[in-house]
C-alpha cells in the first residue's frame, strides 16, 4: 500500500510480509481409505495412496508418512514432481484370503512445523477371492399374477441370484435377456436388487400374458438364467362413453314441461356388471334424465322455464357402471333459454322530481329518465313517449320533449317562475316486442326562481311628471314642530321573485338635509332623524333605494318631496315658488289647494249652522225653531 505523509508532503510505497505460523495440521479428504488387494497379488506390489494437504507454507508444510507395523505390508516414498513425496503401500508377503480377509492400518501425515502437526486416516485392505463360482438363480421360473390397472413403478416380483464368491466376483447384477421391445416398454428390472417393475401401462384387452427371459451376471463376467411368466388379471378399467346424438339449444323460455333437450346414447367397453351403466344428472336445473330405448337417454324439462331467472342452465351428465370399484364418466350440457316478450319496462322511479332554474335556455337537459326491461333484444328494447301530465300531452309537450332512445327530457323553451312554478308530465316506455308492452311514470318539475325582477316602488308612486311632458310629483308635508322620529310617509315597494329574491331592504342615498331623515332597513318608513329647526328649508327631497337580496342584487329607487310647514296656507307659498318651476305641475297643485280649501270652507260653515242652531234652541221656544 501508499502512505500519504505532510510538511514535507511525500508518498512512500510499503510492502508488508507476513510470515507463516505453524497453525494448520495435515488433512486427508476422505476419512478412510479402501484397498482391495487379491489374494494373487505377487508380494513388492505397490499401491499409491491418497496425500495428505497442509495449507501452511515452507518447511511448515512438507509433509512426512509414517504406517503402523505389520510384517505383510510396509510404507514406500515416491518423489513426485514439485518436491512433494507420494506415498505407497508395499505389499511385502503373499496373502491368504482364507486365514485373514481384511486389514487395518493407519497412515499418519507429519509436516515440518516446530512443534510439528500431524494427521491421520485408517487403512482398510479387503483380501479378494479368485472368480470360480458362477451365479444362480434361486428358481429356474417365475411366475406372478397382477391386474391390468396396476399403477407405474409397481413391483410385480423380486428375482434373486446367489454367487459364492466374493467381493467384486461375488457381485451380481440382473438384466433382461433377449426380449421383444414391448416387454422393456412395459417391464423394467433394477441391476442391484433383481426387482421387476412396471413402467408401462398394462391392459388386458391388448395381451393377458407376457413371458420373457432374465440374466443374473457376476463381477467376473459369470452369468446364469431364468423365465419370467406374467399374467393379467381383467379389472373394470373402462369408464362408460357418452355420445350426444341430438341437441336442441335454445329452447324458447315459454316451452312446455317435458319438453325432448337433447337425446344421449352410453356404451361400456367392459362386459358383465362392469359394463351395466346407469345415468343421472348433477346440477340445479330445471331439467331431468329418462331411459329410452336400448342404452339411450333423454334429456327433457322437469318444469317451467324462466329467460330472466337464468337465461342457461349447465347441468353434468353422468353415466356409473356397476364394477368393483365404480368408473363414471360425463359431460356437461349447457341449455340457452330464448327469450319471450314476457316482460313490460320498468321505471327506476314511479314518480321523477326534476329542478330547472328559469330563464335557462331551449333545449336543456331537465332530466333523463330510465326503464330496464329484464327481457332481451327487441323484446328488451325500451322506448319513451309523453303520454300527457298536468296540462295534457300536447300542453306538456309545448314545456318539455323526450328522446326516444334515451329518455332524457329537454326544455321546449325558457321556462319563467313568474308564470309557471311547476308542472307534471306523464312518460310511457315501450318495448320493442309484438305485442308491445308498456308502463308510464310522472315527472314533476319545479321551476327555479332566479333573481330576474328589480323591485317595483308603489308608494311615493312615479308621476308621470318626473318623465318628460308629466305632472308633478306628490308631496308630504312636515310640521316645524315635529320632534325626531316623526313618520314622514312609508316607502311600499314590491319584487315579483320569490324566496331571497324577494327579500327587500331600503337605504337613504340622497336628501337636502342628510341629517334630517332616516330610513327603516326593512319597514321603508321615512321618519325625522332630529327635531325640525328653523334653519331647514322648507323644501326638502329624500331619494331612497329600494335592494332586493339577489345574486346580483337589483334595485329601485323612490322619489319623495317633503315641505315643512306648520299649514297648507304656510306650505302654499313654498308651493307656489315651486310651481313655478313648469306649468303642468302647477296646475295639479292648484287643482289639490282649491279642492282643499272647498272641503274647509264647507266644514267651518257647517260649524257655524250646527252653533247657531244650538243657540237657538236653548233659547227660544220649538215654534221658532
Amino acid at each position: 500500500f501508499e502512505a500519504l505523509v505532510h510538511n514535507p508532503l511525500n508518498i512512500f510505497h510499503v510492502e508488508l510480509a507476513i510470515e507463516d505460523v505453524n497453525d494448520n495440521s495435515p488433512v486427508f479428504r476422505k476419512p478412510a481409505l479402501d484397498l482391495e488387494i487379491g489374494e494373487w497379488t505377487p508380494p513388492g506390489a505397490r499401491f499409491p495412496l491418497e496425500m495428505a494437504c497442509d495449507e501452511d507454507a515452507g518447511t511448515n508444510s512438507l509433509l512426512t508418512y509414517q504406517l503402523t507395523s505389520h510384517p505383510s505390508f510396509s510404507l514406500a516414498m515416491k518423489e513426485k514432481p514439485g518436491g512433494k513425496k507420494q506415498p505407497e503401500l508395499v505389499l511385502e508377503r503373499a496373502l491368504d484370503r482364507e486365514k485373514q480377509s481384511s486389514f487395518e492400518l493407519v497412515l499418519m501425515a507429519v509436516d515440518g512445523g516446530d512443534p510439528a502437526r500431524s494427521g491421520t486416516v485408517q487403512v482398510r485392505i479387503n483380501v479378494t477371492d479368485a472368480n470360480d463360482n458362477p451365479p444362480v438363480f434361486s428358481k429356474s421360473v417365475y411366475e406372478a399374477r397382477v391386474a391390468e390397472n396396476l399403477p407405474l413403478e409397481s413391483l410385480v416380483l423380486r428375482v434373486r441370484a446367489t454367487d459364492a464368491d466374493s467381493g467384486s466376483n461375488g457381485r451380481v447384477s440382473y438384466s433382461f435377456g433377449s426380449v421383444p421391445g414391448a416387454v422393456r416398454a412395459l417391464f423394467a428390472i433394477d441391476s442391484e436388487s433383481g426387482e421387476v417393475k412396471t413402467v408401462g401401462l398394462l391392459d388386458f384387452e391388448e395381451k393377458n400374458k407376457y413371458i420373457f427371459g432374465l440374466e443374473a451376471t457376476d463381477g467376473g463376467g459369470l452369468t446364469d438364467h431364468c423365465e419370467v411368466h406374467i399374467d393379467i388379471t381383467d379389472e373394470n378399467d373402462n369408464a362408460p362413453e357418452i355420445t350426444i346424438l341430438s341437441f336442441s339449444s335454445p329452447v324458447p323460455e315459454d316451452a312446455p314441461t317435458g319438453t325432448v333437450v337433447a337425446l344421449l346414447k352410453v356404451r361400456d367397453r367392459d362386459s358383465g356388471e362392469n359394463g351395466q351403466v346407469s345415468c343421472e344428472l348433477s346440477g340445479e336445473a330445471p331439467l331431468s334424465i329418462v331411459a329410452s330405448s336400448g342404452s339411450s337417454y333423454k334429456v327433457v324439462t322437469a318444469s317451467a322455464l324462466d329467460r330472466e331467472q337464468a337465461s342457461e342452465h349447465r347441468v353434468t351428465v353422468v353415466a356409473r357402471d356397476r364394477g368393483r370399484p365404480s368408473l363414471s364418466s360425463s359431460t356437461e350440457v349447457v341449455l340457452e333459454v330464448s327469450d319471450v316478450n314476457d316482460n313490460a319496462p320498468v321505471f327506476e322511479e314511479a314518480e321523477y322530481s326534476a329542478y330547472v332554474a328559469e330563464n335557462n335556455a331551449a333545449g336543456a337537459l331537465v332530466v333523463r329518465v330510465q326503464a330496464r326491461d329484464a327481457d332481451a333484444g327487441a323484446n328488451g328494447r325500451v322506448s319513451y313517449w309523453l303520454a300527457g301530465g298536468s296540462a295534457g300531452a300536447a300542453g306538456a309537450a309545448a314545456l318539455v320533449s323526450v328522446e326516444a332512445r334515451s329518455g332524457a327530457l329537454y326544455a321546449q323553451r325558457s321556462l319563467d317562475y313568474e308564470q309557471c312554478r311547476e308542472f307534471a308530465v306523464a312518460v310511457r316506455a315501450q318495448d320493442g316486442g309484438s305485442p308491445a308492452r308498456s308502463s308510464t311514470a310522472t315527472v314533476r318539475v319545479f321551476v327555479l326562481d332566479r333573481n330576474d325582477n328589480a323591485p317595483r316602488v308603489l308608494w311615493p308612486a312615479v308621476a308621470p311628471g318626473e318623465a318628460p311632458g308629466g305632472a308633478p310629483t306628490p308631496f308630504e308635508m312636515v310640521p316645524r314642530s315635529a320632534e325626531a322620529g316623526y313618520l314622514v310617509a312609508k316607502v311600499v315597494a314590491v319584487d315579483a321573485d320569490a324566496g331571497r329574491n324577494a327579500w327587500l331592504s331600503y337605504e337613504l342615498v340622497q336628501a337636502s338635509e342628510a341629517s334630517l331623515f332616516r330610513v327603516g332597513l326593512h319597514s321603508g318608513e321615512v321618519r325625522t332623524a332630529r327635531a325640525v329647526s328653523e334653519r331647514d328649508a322648507a323644501k326638502q327631497r329624500v331619494v331612497a333605494v329600494v335592494k332586493d337580496h339577489g345574486q346580483p342584487a337589483l334595485s329601485a329607487t323612490a322619489t319623495l318631496h317633503v315641505v315643512l310647514a306648520e299649514s297648507l296656507q304656510e306650505a302654499l307659498p313654498e308651493l307656489s315658488e315651486r310651481a313655478a318651476g313648469g306649468e303642468a305641475a302647477a296646475g295639479e297643485l292648484q287643482f289639490y289647494l282649491v279642492l282643499a280649501l272647498a272641503l274647509l270652507s264647507a266644514l267651518f260653515l257647517l260649524s257655524v249652522a250646527l252653533a247657531v242652531l244650538a243657540r237657538l234652541r236653548r233659547a227660544g221656544p220649538p215654534g221658532v225653531l
